[in-house]
């Protein structure tokens, strides 16, 4: 064979494991959006109540945070590609379970249990098989486009959902993933695996210490908007007087630190521990882990609150506001792919810094564009916006992180990294949705309560039976509710005015925050290094 055939070989063979590994990431990430428009769909086709569905995605989330260190762990133990193709195949079942759930119970088994767990193997392997495939010089453009491909599914997920379901099913959607574990597993043939050079040491005490404190921890944020961040809601449980949010969470960092402190005294006995705590102390991965956690924080509080701008204030469909979102992935593939490729030797820094200040401007140019004669045309430019600067982050932040340690360890920060992108994800969440539904329900108060158009007795009724907070909802849903409540034509007008101004005022402070959120990312930009790896810089 010529040298040329043998570098168009190689080529081939590596866009194949490319496309093997992103199409493992878009898997992973579809899940956190598709069915976010369906929730109401698919809680009739089983059998249960909206409430039960959104608890499975809780589930989901939690298996993840408890089981992504362990499952690092594992794939040092057993080898990053069978760990890789092991996980494709439990959340290949637990799709194919959740497509053919007659009730709740087996699509918890499906959906939250087996997808979780195969995730938790697949996640970080990825990382490492990342690692073990590219070289130095080539890493950034492949994890910046695996990422891409993880940010693109959540973009696209909402749309993908709604073509499903308004015109086929919601299982057709998990029965596709299972199509698409299969081509996976197919291709993952072509994917190279670097073998433990020594058989790893199992912490389970460890590994039990971290699934319980991440857990923990995620289910308080998680259960935020229920219970409320301090302040216990009405009707919400209470310990000592305070939101049992405060305690979990505080719970959970505690076993956090105990995991640590347990993992420190394996070290100094001379035996293998579950996560080094040395790599705490590592610097650039620190700044990158950072980075990671503020990135999916902004990245996710922006899916929430786009989507409820588009299809609940403006009355979009589930096909439309898919489309509305698609301008995001536009950007985003572009700068994954093309930073890479035309600036090889850019400073990572800079790049971090002008994607996470792209976010910033981004939320900061929705929130000035959100006004009550406003249009689904307004979200274009700044998620363009949003879309360039997640797309920057992707294109180099997987690289600093795993440039950071020696390739044996990348397994290990895989199962990190991924622990900090969910409790981002999460935390960004539930900060978006508490502070919308809070201000939303202060500002629709205010205007009712300033309103001499609604009686005494309406005003008082509401502040009571609101102090749970106000619903985000649409004109026509207010209508019905109005409708059925009997209310005339002078209190209908002010709810309705009312509620439109409070929709917008909720929807400006989650971005508010958001953007915050993307300015204190800045003050750590610092910690990431200026010279792409394998070259020298300051």
């Amino acid at each position: 064979m010529t040298p040329k055939a043998d570098t168009h070989e190689s080529t081939t063979s590596t866009r194949v494991v490319l496309l093997t590994l992103a199409a493992g990431q878009f898997l992973m990430a579809l899940d956190s959006s598709v069915m976010n428009v369906s929730i109401a769909t698919v809680a009739d086709d089983v059998g249960t109540t909206v409430t039960g569905i959104q608890g499975a995605i809780t589930a989901y989330t939690l298996v993840m945070a408890m089981l992504m260190i362990p499952g690092g762990k594992v794939g040092a133990l057993i080898g990053r590609k069978r760990a890789f193709m092991i996980g494709c195949g439990i959340y290949g079942c637990g799709s194919l379970t959740t497509a053919l759930a007659p009730n709740l119970a087996v699509l918890l088994v499906g959906w939250a249990f087996l997808e979780g767990v195969g995730a938790s193997l697949i996640l970080p392997a990825i990382v490492a098989l990342v690692a073990g495939n590219f070289t130095v010089e080539r890493r950034p453009s492949a994890y910046g486009l695996v990422a891409a491909a993880g940010a693109m599914a959540i973009a696209v997920g909402p749309l993908i959902g709604g073509v499903a379901t308004t015109y086929f099913s919601w299982r057709w959607v998990f029965a596709g993933e299972v199509v698409l574990v299969l081509g996976i597993l197919v291709l993952a043939r072509r994917v190279a695996d670097a073998a433990p050079a020594k058989r790893p040491r199992v912490d389970f005490a460890g590994a039990v210490l971290s699934a319980l404190g991440l857990g923990i921890f995620v289910f308080g944020v998680l259960r935020s908007d229920q219970w409320g961040w301090f302040r216990p809601k009405p009707d919400a449980p209470s310990w000592l007087g305070v939101s049992p949010v405060v305690w979990l969470t505080l719970a959970g960092l505690f076993l956090i630190w105990v995991f640590l402190r347990w993992e420190a005294r394996l070290v100094v006995q001379g035996k293998e521990p579950l996560v080094d705590p040395e790599l705490l102390g590592n610097r650039q991965l620190t700044g990158g882990l950072t980075m990671f956690f503020f990135q999916y924080l902004v990245q996710m509080g922006v899916f929430f609150v786009v989507p409820l701008y588009l299809s609940v204030a403006l009355g979009l469909s589930a096909l439309h506001t898919g489309a509305r979102i698609l301008p995001l992935s536009l950007t985003l593939l572009a700068a994954a792919i093309l930073i890479p490729r035309l600036l090889p030797d850019v400073s990572p820094r800079r790049v971090v810094r002008l994607g996470v200040f792209s976010m910033f401007a981004g939320a900061v140019a929705l929130m000035a564009a959100l006004d009550v004669d406003a249009g689904a045309e307004i979200v274009t430019i700044p998620l363009l916006l949003i879309g360039l600067g997640m797309g920057a982050l992707a294109s180099q932040l997987g690289s600093v992180t795993v440039s950071a340690v020696p390739d044996e360890q990348s397994a290990e920060v895989g199962g990190i990294q991924n622990s900090v992108t969910n409790l981002g994800a999460s935390i960004g969440t539930a900060l978006a949705g508490s502070i919308l539904i809070a201000t939303l329900t202060t500002s629709f108060l205010t205007s009712i309560e300033q309103n001499p158009a609604v009686p005494a007795e309406v005003k008082s009724q509401a502040n009571v039976k609101l102090q749970n907070g106000v619903p985000f909802l649409s004109d026509a849903q207010l209508k019905t509710v109005l409708n059925d409540a009997d209310a005339n034509a002078d209190v209908t007008a002010a709810a309705l005015d009312a509620n439109a101004a409070a929709r917008l005022d909720g929807l400006r402070a989650a971005l508010a925050v958001l953007a915050l959120s993307a300015l204190i990312a800045l003050f750590f930009t610092h910690r990431i290094p200026t010279a792409q790896p394998g070259s020298t810089g300051l």
